[in-house]
């Protein structure tokens, strides 16, 4: 059994170490007997999503987003029929924000790929946090790290989670991220994955069943994962509540 990690442009949208990401992907698989196999693709390649089973699309500054977007809407009919086939896709901070319609920055508006009904627009300050996100779809909380100019308003799409520490998409209504398909878009970032395998197996099994029509993934050792999760909800959640206490 094997599948394909598609990691598209890590020469320009690699700010927040999402090759960690990828490796937490291919060693999870490995560990199980699939082998996974990682393809680039940067800039000038012609991208080819026939055989990819997860795509990886992470954040870069408003500068090398802007430079990926241009291309991006050459790719953009084929990325939506892999999307709407059902295909996996894992997109972090300025990928998550390209997914939408257009993201309104200060030197004008980004077009984005409108693969998912959501726009962003530039706010301020930064929303720098640590954060925990609640999602009964998973079997514990979601942790991670943001750090975002953009405020993302996803309508009526599903969030990745609701916030229980953090800001999440716009600081204001208590949603993070956007699942559509077997699409996550998402501010966390870290790297995401390796601090959380469940969301990390989520991916695999969504691209398992696509591929080979089951989803099943032998369970792993993941004691300490599950020790340093726990730790970062007790630590955080009790200081919201000291705070809001005072």
């Amino acid at each position: 059994m094997n599948i394909k990690i598609v990691h598209l442009y890590p020469d320009l949208l690699n700010l927040y170490g999402d090759r960690g990401n990828i490796q937490c992907m291919v060693m999870r698989c490995r560990w199980r007997g699939i082998d996974a196999q990682v393809k680039e693709y940067r800039l000038g390649d012609r991208v080819d999503f026939s055989d990819a089973d997860i795509v990886l699309l992470g954040g870069g500054s408003d500068r090398e987003q802007q430079i990926v977007c241009t291309k991006l809407q050459s790719i953009r009919s084929d990325f939506s029929a892999y999307v709407e086939d059902g295909g996996t896709v894992i997109a972090v901070c300025g990928g998550y924000q390209l997914l939408g319609h257009y993201y309104d920055t200060p030197d004008g508006r980004m077009e984005g790929l409108s693969l998912v009904d959501l726009y962003t627009q530039q706010g301020s300050p930064r929303l720098i946090s640590n954060v925990i996100l609640k999602n009964e779809e998973f079997p514990y909380e979601i942790v991670g790290f943001e750090n975002h100019g953009g405020r993302t308003f996803i309508g009526d799409n599903k969030p990745f989670g609701t916030v229980a520490f953090g800001f999440g998409n716009n600081g204001e209504d208590g949603k993070e991220g956007v699942m559509y398909k077997n699409v996550i878009g998402t501010y966390l970032h870290g790297p995401l994955l390796p601090k959380n395998p469940h969301v990390c197996d989520r991916l695999i099994g969504t691209a398992l069943e696509r591929r080979f029509g089951s989803s099943q993934l032998e369970p792993l050792d993941d004691e300490d994962e599950k020790r340093a999760n726990r730790y970062i909800v007790e630590r955080f959640v009790k200081e919201e509540k000291q705070a809001s206490d005072r």
